[in-house]
């Protein structure tokens, strides 16, 4: 199955003061550029442009955009860093065996189509938190273009079309899902009247979808289709502000997303390992063999941390700066094998003892947003929730269902990340900001699942190491390697040149790619020297443009 996600980024700089700031956005689809591009032009500023994104893409991007689902978003506003986790939590009737049969076997197919896949959603407490905190137009006014668009329709896109169409026939009547979305055509319009009803319900109060009429429809659905989620998980439901993960790489600083993401973990890790293997690395074609092989290295190593270590730390004790400090990733980097591959059984954890959608902002005053939210795999589990119209998340296949078994994205967890009620569940999602001077100079995420933070690791580096214009730096070819199997997956179908194949081969990899298409829609925005760029990645289905925001006129 296709795993689609989608990765949003709108970035404002401030390139001249005198008489109009710079502005960008970087979005998955024209609408959510559209409503993140009006949101600005009347005044409004980064985390205001995100949450109206945020809104319309649950209604133009069903299989990521979502209501049903949860996430992260990393910002900087005003000179304060900040993480927000609306990540979505284990229902209070969970346990950790609740996707093994009688004979102790893992049944998949629970854990990602149905109601009993989903986890209690986050992403409209989260959006709240966000406004609370830092919005200064009206939420009910973010919610406008979402609210016209769910009422007066939408053309469907060909390739929406298309996966709406292979999910109705891979939940073969399993699910509601071709009652709401069997009717999609490509380049006809598709209206949503009650989703339409529900986020008007929102736009009165945020609260209503955790007690109100909302509340009462998911929890009906539940109980209708095999679900868990209940009234009381609904109310107990909060989204938390974390400390983000802040090191310093070369002349930059990364801020990126802690526990219960790896993302930001998995990243610092990479950008670091890369420094300290840095004399292997002399010299090396972009996406030649041994750098591809290189990179594999390093991508094992973090994947074996993140098995062992890495889960919600409201639950347990993760050891974020002993993995992340300088003397134990120099010593990992020195196992490193440049001339073959190190076999899965030699790289240990090393201290002693999937639909997914992204987008970012930077606003004129410098304030920044980069935020990653997700229904997991396309379209969810596939339960639409009856009189809502909203899709719900089966994010509760990220959670070690059965430790040592791969979930659907081939990553193996342990106890640490097994089912627990009121647990969130570990996550690979990479909303990242890197800053130089305190300023934003990239903001970048991306969908992807297991690869999310291996795809924002080869873009800073084809950034930063290769001086890549953005749109290639994000458009060009990239690998995957996770453990156990010495196995290279790219991220799409283009050709890998014949030379890289042949020494890639020659150590013992296999090429292949990915089972779900084209994997990873970058969306990204540079600022240079006072110059911003955009770049939406061309696998997707993304806009990316700069805009001039008028300002008021000196006075003379």
């Amino acid at each position: 199955m296709l795993m689609r996600a989608v990765l949003f980024i709108i970035v404002f700089v401030v390139a001249f003061r005198s008489w109009a700031d710079v502005a960008a956005v970087a979005m998955p689809d024209k609408w959510s550029a559209a409503a993140a591009e009006a949101v600005l032009l009347d005044g409004g500023n980064a985390v205001d442009a995100a949450i109206a994104a945020s809104f319309v893409l649950a209604v133009t991007y069903p299989e990521a955009g979502n209501i049903g689902g949860g996430g992260f978003m990393t910002s900087v506003v005003d000179g304060e860093a900040a993480f927000l986790d609306f990540r979505e939590r284990a229902p209070a009737l969970a346990h950790r065996d609740m996707y093994l049969d009688e004979g102790g076997d893992f049944q998949q197919r629970m854990s990602i189509v149905g109601a009993k896949a989903s986890g209690v959603p986050g992403t409209v407490a989260g959006m709240w938190a966000a406004h609370q905190r830092y919005g200064t137009l009206p939420w009910k006014r973010l919610l406008q273009p979402a609210i016209a668009l769910a009422w007066e329709g939408f053309v469907v896109p060909d390739a929406l079309a298309l996966m709406a169409a292979e999910k109705v026939v891979e939940d073969a009547g399993e699910t509601n899902f071709h009652q709401y979305f069997g009717s999609m055509r490509a380049g006809k319009p598709f209206k949503q009247p009650e989703l339409a009803t529900t986020l008007g319900l929102i736009a009165e109060d945020a609260r209503a979808f955790y007690s109100g009429l909302p509340a009462r429809q998911l929890v009906a659905t539940m109980q209708a289709s095999g679900g868990l989620i209940s009234m009381q998980d609904l109310a107990n439901y909060r989204a938390v502000w974390r400390e983000p993960i802040r090191e310093r790489w070369r002349d930059l600083e990364v801020v990126s997303a802690p526990p219960p993401s790896s993302g930001g973990f998995a990243l610092v890790q990479l950008l670091k390992l890369r420094e300290f293997a840095d004399p292997h690395f002399r010299e090396l074609w972009h996406n030649g063999a041994q750098y591809v092989h290189l990179l594999a290295e390093l991508e094992k190593r973090v994947f074996a941390d993140r098995a062992e270590y890495l889960g919600d730390p409201d639950f347990v004790d993760v050891p974020l700066p002993q993995l992340l400090s300088d003397d134990y990733l120099k010593r990992r980097a020195a196992t490193v094998n440049p001339q073959a591959i190190s076999a899965a059984e030699t790289v240990a954890a090393g201290l002693e003892s999937a639909d997914t959608t992204h987008f970012s902002v930077l606003d004129g005053e410098g304030n920044a947003v980069s935020l990653t939210y997700t229904l997991n795999w396309e379209f969810g589990s596939g339960v639409v929730v009856s009189g809502a119209g909203y899709l719900l998340n089966n994010q509760m296949d990220d959670f070690s269902a059965k430790v040592g078994v791969p979930n659907k994205f081939g990553v193996i967890g342990n106890d640490r990340n097994a089912i627990e009620p009121g647990k969130r569940m570990l996550s690979s999602m990479t909303p990242t900001i890197l800053l130089r001077d305190g300023q934003p100079a990239l903001v970048l995420g991306t969908p992807g699942g297991s690869t999310i933070f291996t795809s924002v690791f080869q873009v800073i580096l084809n950034v930063y190491d290769f001086s890549m214009p953005l749109e290639q730096a994000v458009d060009v070819l990239r690998f995957h390697h996770q453990l156990p199997a010495a196995r290279l997956i790219r991220h799409d179908q283009r050709e890998v040149p014949a030379t890289t194949v042949a020494g890639l081969e020659a150590l013992g990899y296999t090429v292949q790619a990915n089972s779900w298409g084209n994997l990873g829609d970058v969306q990204a925005i540079a600022v240079n020297a006072g110059k911003v760029s955009a770049a939406a990645d061309a696998r997707g289905r993304g806009v990316a443009r700069t805009v001039q925001i008028a300002a008021p006129k000196p006075p003379n």
